[in-house]
């Protein structure tokens, strides 16, 4: 009976528990710091860094095989993820078409405002307009945004969109008509002229090969220079007869508000 005792005494007895200097005890800075998960910020900004990866993939994809013929298996595929991995930034394929659409208008509209912003005369507004809208038309969201447009979005979605287009057109209209009465623009319907204009720049969208032969500056300039000087010779600047001068018809001058300072390309830009 007494060992028993001399157990259960030993049993009840408390722990000892040994000292730590204060010293040895690293700070909740360096315990931070030592974490083998980023901070919520970074991981953030990854998270942002491959939703945007995502969406490019996919309007590449658009661009090359169309809405329809493209899945999430090829988007993933593109990559080197698996499909279930786009899940975390995307819900579904509409989404996806939704986000990179309006990445394209979103940049537009902002490229249209620094242009506003810049000031100067209404003409040189819309022609640094029509500079801003050709470049980006080039790219891959604003690609997406001509090649595959807006019907295959819901109709929520597909309206909120063409609000959004509707503001860039009345962007172009209001210039058009500030243009005319300041005398820098022949007078003309402004609504036909701005439909004109975007109708035009547009196409780029539809006909420009990134691996083509000219560069989107080239591109841009050229189709800005037509659209602002026209196609036509005006009787002043008719050619003198090659038989009377001996020499080579004159060109017409491209007007400064359509070129720029830009140099242009040594052929007209194609497709």
């Amino acid at each position: 009976m007494p060992p028993a005792k001399a157990a259960s005494s030993r049993r009840s007895a408390p722990r000892a528990v040994p000292s730590t200097p204060s010293a040895a005890v690293a700070p909740e800075s360096e315990l931070a710091s030592g974490s083998p998960w980023a901070p919520v910020s970074h991981r953030e900004q990854q998270r942002e860094a491959k939703r945007k990866a995502v969406l490019q993939a996919a309007a590449q994809l658009f661009n090359e095989r169309g809405f329809h013929a493209t899945s999430l298996d090829d988007i993933a595929a593109r990559l080197n993820v698996t499909k279930p991995t786009l899940y975390y930034y995307v819900k579904n394929k509409d989404e996806i078409l939704l986000q990179c659409v309006r990445q394209g208008l979103d940049m537009m509209l902002a490229g249209i405002d620094d242009s506003r912003a810049a000031g100067g005369q209404a003409v040189d507004q819309l022609v640094a307009c029509m500079q801003v809208y050709a470049r980006i038309v080039t790219q891959d969201f604003g690609m997406c945004l001509i090649r595959v447009g807006d019907e295959q979005l819901p109709p929520t979605s597909r309206r909120e969109l063409r609000r959004l287009k509707s503001a860039i057109d009345q962007e172009f209209r209001r210039l058009v008509a500030e243009g005319v009465a300041e005398g820098s623009i022949q007078p003309c319907d402004p609504k036909m002229t701005a439909f004109v204009i975007a109708g035009a720049l547009s196409w780029i969208g539809r006909w420009y090969q990134p691996d083509g032969e000219y560069t989107p500056e080239q591109v841009a300039q050229q189709c800005i220079a037509t659209l602002c000087d026209g196609v036509l010779r005006r009787p002043a600047q008719a050619p003198v007869s090659t038989a009377d001068s001996g020499s080579a018809p004159a060109l017409p001058a491209r007007s400064k508000a359509a070129v720029g300072k830009a140099k242009a390309p040594a052929r007209p830009a194609g497709a």
